[in-house]
């Protein structure tokens, strides 16, 4: 099959399960107990849907669960795909695609992230106010489908002002400190040197992570609104004398894992059907 075909054979494949959803939500490593609090859930392995790729990360499901979250019907991915799985760009943003052709205009884009920014802590929650993507890769790179969105789109304004507005409204509301800052993508796998972690505080950089960014802007140049928030699960290297390990991400994610679920529960709740 074709990339088009691909995903017109997913869209096909998921329509009847997803007719309806209100937003698509991805849960990032250590984050995947948030299906827990789904209600009235069909569960679909991504193995089972037509043309799409498959996760193959410690702590990510590979899953594509559609439910009730605060009364409104969502997609939630348990899982997604990245640049240093050997996935190509265009891969990472296929499920976005789907998404588009589903009708679903709202995004959610969850991650475990190194801090960088000494104000944040192992078990803070970070918006995603705007990003530096230093991956060396872009989902958009290739032949462009208008169907799909233009050939240059802006990104500016790529993480939604208002969907900012009310995550920090709802944060307030539940007594959850929430940060806004910026998000710096590595391709990855290896975690980052100290040398680069220095260099991202300089250029900017609050956090640092191996995702979201692609989805971001196939999301943006979708026209799906888009809201990502960072779980800052350890320091980056270089600002604690002690090593980083996978586990040390998951366990950190699972620990401060009922507050983002009530803060995620919360910012669903409030979305509206226009959204």
């Amino acid at each position: 099959m074709t990339y088009q075909e691909r995903i017109l054979a997913a869209v096909e494949y998921l329509r009847p399960f997803a007719q309806g959803c209100v937003c698509a939500l991805t849960l990032g490593s250590g984050l995947s107990g948030f299906t827990e609090r789904a209600s009235g859930t069909t569960v679909i392995p991504y193995g089972d849907i037509p043309g799409f790729p498959v996760s193959t990360v410690p702590g990510h499901a590979g899953k594509m669960i559609i439910g009730t979250v605060a009364g409104k019907k969502i997609l939630i991915m348990n899982g997604r795909f990245h640049f240093y799985e050997g996935h190509a760009p265009a891969e990472i943003a296929l499920p976005v695609r789907v998404m588009k052709r589903l009708g679903i205009r709202t995004l959610i884009l969850t991650n475990a992230a190194g801090g960088v920014n000494t104000a944040l802590s192992p078990g803070s929650m970070m918006l995603i106010s705007d990003h530096i993507n230093l991956s060396g890769m872009n989902p958009l790179i290739g032949p462009n489908d208008e169907k799909d969105g233009p050939r240059f789109p802006d990104i500016s304004h790529l993480y939604d002002p208002r969907l900012l507005s009310l995550a920090e409204e709802t944060a307030s509301s539940l007594g959850i400190p929430l940060k806004r800052g910026v998000y710096c993508m590595m391709s990855g796998p290896s975690y980052e040197t100290p040398a680069e972690i220095r260099m991202i505080r300089l250029l900017g950089g609050d956090a640092v992570g191996m995702s979201t960014v692609p989805e971001a802007i196939a999301a943006c140049h979708a026209g799906i609104r888009c809201l990502a928030i960072s779980c800052i699960t350890n320091m980056a290297a270089g600002i604690l004398d002690q090593p980083i390990t996978h586990e040390e991400v998951l366990e950190a994610g699972r620990s401060g894992a009922a507050r983002f679920q009530s803060l995620l529960e919360g910012i669903i709740g409030k979305l509206s059907i226009a959204d």
